[in-house]
């Protein structure tokens, strides 16, 4: 009997399980959606109880209904939204929402365990030395990485805190939901910016990381309250019988420590070798590859930080913005109050292919809840530029793709950069790679060749249950590449060189000339 993995990919907005092979296959999955609450001041939450919710009766839908035999599923292996934060009692039950990625209320935070007399980039010296040196990166100033979701729950919601027995990232509440064990994977922890991210090899052959007292010390974060460590590709233990049932799969299978959502997507696209690159646009984006050095580029906002496959590294960035903008015009502009109609996302692939390349001159700019990488600026806005009464809806959509592409060219010069080579070709997964239309679009404005995975949607969830099959003995991540479908390769068109390059050109320029204006317009003092 062939087995399986049941995969669960815990995105922002979108939830999906599948079954899939230990060679890979998705044989069945099923979705579901997720709410977000977004707050003043920037505060974005979600429910830990509506994710596992959600998992249970999307999973159960989707055993009953694979024709899969219950018996054939061997393993549980998870992968999530990335840098949230769960508060979790001594019950092991969240104690309050779960702080997500979006969510910056923690900037004054970050500000003052990064800050000091002598300032590089805004971090005092000293304390930027050790953290590169330890951790090959820095915490995020703009106040979205966990460390700064701890530190604001600290100072802001002192009750939540006082009752917190351990702070978990989503996915490692998910394995405690599954298995009654708390732990972190060494990549899952990276954003708290505590951990010596040197690979140690151990007396067992096997590498290692672990948490750094000076970091500790340096960020105020109480160690009782961080998790174990352990291995992606280590078994966090059995399921459990009151979660397995709840799921529809069997009691006591082996559940996988798993990885976040970065990490299982460069998997699931196939590109686990060294500078084989991937990009997933969903909500948000980003630009990728496994490097086999630790560095770090503090102006760029970029670092290669551990990957779950042990002893590799890849390179971390994320732009906040990428399909989200795409949800924005569906749902704000063009067919508000719920009206979009179902196949709205086709029905944008033929708007555009009726406006031309460069979309009339139109330009929008994506930074609709700020940007990351390759600036980090949580007070930039978007907006459409050179908006004339001559555009039309075909434009608008066109403009949305272009800018979400200009904005990842912007990231793709970065990330070479740091890399110190061309990325040739790129595959690509996530909603986003759906479309054809947006394929050619990446390549027309990246001037790179674009692979399509195969199945992009689920590249989270097979990436999630390769993982597993590695963990299980059944793969070896070498393999890996040639287990991921690609199912078209699209070129650049030359004839949009010139025009591309000079779009970009003003792309950046809008960056450069209003931002300082958002910063006066975004500051919490412009409101009040």
């Amino acid at each position: 009997m062939q087995r399986h993995v049941l995969a669960v990919d815990l995105g922002t907005t979108a939830l999906k399980v599948a079954l899939v092979s230990l060679g890979g296959q998705i044989v069945a999955s099923e979705q579901d959606t997720c709410r977000v609450q977004l707050l003043p001041g920037g505060g974005a939450e979600q429910d830990p109880r509506d994710w596992w919710e959600a998992i249970a009766r999307t999973s159960a839908r989707l055993v009953a209904r694979s024709g899969v035999p219950v018996g054939s599923i061997a393993a549980v292996s998870c992968t999530a939204q990335w840098s949230g934060t769960v508060p979790v009692g001594a019950d092991g039950r969240p104690v309050r929402n779960a702080i997500i990625w979006m969510d910056s209320r923690g900037a004054p935070q970050a500000s003052a365990i990064t800050g000091g007399l002598l300032r590089v980039q805004g971090y005092e010296i000293t304390k930027l030395v050790r953290w590169i040196r330890t951790t090959g990166g820095l915490p995020s100033r703009s106040g979205k990485d966990s460390i700064a979701h701890i530190l604001w729950l600290r100072d802001c919601d002192p009750d939540a805190y006082r009752r917190t027995k351990l702070f978990l990232e989503p996915k490692d509440w998910l394995n405690l939901r599954l298995t009654g064990r708390a732990v972190a994977s060494y990549d899952s922890i990276a954003l708290h910016w505590v951990t010596d991210n040197h690979w140690v090899i151990d007396a067992h052959g096997t590498n290692r990381i672990g948490y750094d007292p000076a970091l500790l010390r340096l960020t105020g974060l109480d160690s009782g309250q961080l998790p174990e460590l352990v291995a992606a590709t280590d078994i966090v233990g059995p399921l459990l019988a009151e979660a397995a049932a709840e799921l529809g799969v069997p009691a006591g299978i082996p559940v996988v420590a798993g990885t976040p959502d970065l990490q299982s997507a460069a998997i699931g696209s196939g590109a686990t070798r060294d500078f084989q690159a991937h990009l997933y646009v969903g909500t948000s984006s980003w630009l990728t590859c496994h490097v086999p050095f630790k560095k770090t580029d503090i102006l760029r906002n970029i670092a290669s930080l551990p990957a779950a496959i042990g002893g590799r590294y890849f390179i971390a960035d994320e732009q906040e913005t990428a399909g989200a903008a795409l949800t924005f015009l569906r749902d704000r502009v063009l067919f508000p109050a719920g009206n979009a109609p179902a196949d709205a996302y086709r029905q944008f692939d033929e708007m555009a292919t009726q406006s031309p390349p460069g979309s009339g001159g139109l330009i929008f700019t994506p930074w609709l809840y700020g940007e990351r990488t390759p600036v980090e600026d949580h007070f930039i806005r978007g907006g459409f530029h050179n908006l004339s009464l001559d555009a039309g809806r075909p434009d608008l959509v066109r403009a949305v793709l272009e800018g979400v592409a200009l904005n990842a060219r912007w990231l793709l010069g970065a990330v070479e950069r740091f890399a110190g080579r061309r990325l040739d070709p790129i595959r690509f997964i996530g909603g986003g790679a759906r479309s054809p239309v947006w394929c050619q679009i990446f390549a027309d404005v990246l001037g790179r060749t674009i692979e399509q995975v195969a199945d992009p949607v689920n590249a989270n969830a097979r990436g999630a249950a390769m993982l597993a099959a590695v963990a299980l003995g059944e793969l070896g991540f070498d393999q890996v590449p040639d287990r991921v479908q690609v199912a078209r390769r699209y070129e650049p068109d030359a004839a949009n060189e010139d025009l591309y390059g000079q779009v970009f050109g003003e792309f950046i320029g809008f960056y450069k000339r209003n931002k300082k204006a958002h910063v006066r317009l975004n500051r919490p003092s412009a409101s009040q």
